[in-house]
């Protein structure tokens, strides 16, 4: 089983002029630590669950590339890109360049995007739920091609791309994997059965919710005749990690319990965002007790 750390939060103790610093340290230290991912929200204002939107929040793509820098192995994503925000072709090229830039270490984690105060606040069209799952589903299709060479032109019904050429190509082959952020049983697990290459589910639905997801994902994989086992199944959690559980952290034993149960419904990777994010010790705890325990578990159906 698999680890990814997910970065929601830019406002650290040390303050807003060391706040380079300090994410650059953070992704050093979960590199360090031995997990296999580093997400960021791609938010541009901070969003409600964190704190008001006036707190720092860095531009997702930026961040990564600058994550990029400053290690060597551990694979990159945003948690996830909403369809609205950038041109399709953009985005691939964007996602192409950190991929290439990075020796093959780029996901390209995308969704149909919610957040409207910040589409209207920084002037980006904000079109209905239908539209933006209909751009989300053109985008797949564009990256399909772009990543496959294919220079044809695309003529969707919300975007032309007369040349949609894409050089350098990704390392990653054949194209970085796709993670589609979402739970929604009849759109968005359809896109990931016939797109996609990885879900993310938030694992404060619960068991059973969790359960249920997994199972429409597999009857539409059926449906199309792709194996199931092909889809990267994710969660995403908000934990604590301490080495003594105070403040109701997790301690390092809990932490390989929760992860043992996750794999048990199938899950394949464990992404988690950490309160205490900016301390050394989880990531100590995380490298010398938890990830080498992690690894050993098989998720249910690999």
């Amino acid at each position: 089983m698999k680890l990814g750390l997910q970065v929601p939060i830019f406002t650290y103790p040390q303050g807003q002029e060391n706040l380079g610093d300090m994410f650059g340290l953070i992704a050093e230290r979960a590199e360090r630590a031995g997990l296999y991912s580093l997400w960021v929200m791609d938010h541009f204002f901070q969003i409600g669950f964190a704190g008001p939107p006036e707190m720092e929040m860095l531009e997702g793509w930026s961040a990564l590339a600058f994550a990029a820098g400053r290690t060597n192995r551990i694979k990159l994503g945003t948690m996830v890109t909403g369809v609205t925000y950038r041109h399709p072709g953009l985005l691939v090229k964007t996602a192409t360049t950190l991929d290439v830039l990075s020796h093959g270490r780029a996901y390209l984690g995308i969704g149909a995007a919610w957040n409207e105060d910040e589409h209207r606040g920084l002037g980006v069209p904000f079109p209905p739920l239908k539209e933006r799952f209909e751009r989300l589903e053109e985008a797949l299709q564009i990256a399909h091609q772009m990543w496959a060479g294919n220079e044809e032109p695309f003529n969707g019904k919300h975007y032309t791309l007369e040349r949609p050429l894409n050089s350098p190509q990704a390392v990653q082959k054949p194209h970085p994997p796709i993670l589609i952020g979402g739970t929604g049983e009849r759109k968005t697990l359809r896109m990931v059965a016939q797109y996609g290459d990885a879900c993310n589910i938030f694992a404060r639905l619960g068991d059973d919710a969790l359960k249920q997801k997994f199972a429409v994902l597999r009857d539409h994989c059926q449906s199309i005749g792709r194996p199931y086992e092909q889809i990267e199944k994710t969660t995403l959690d908000q934990l604590s990690i301490t080495h003594d559980g105070r403040n109701n952290s997790l301690t390092p034993r809990a932490m390989i319990e929760y992860c043992r149960h996750l794999a048990e419904m199938g899950v394949d990777q464990a992404l988690f965002s950490l309160a205490n994010v900016s301390d050394l010790e989880p990531f100590d705890l995380l490298a010398t007790q938890i990830v080498p325990e992690v690894e050993k578990i098989v998720p249910a159906g690999r």
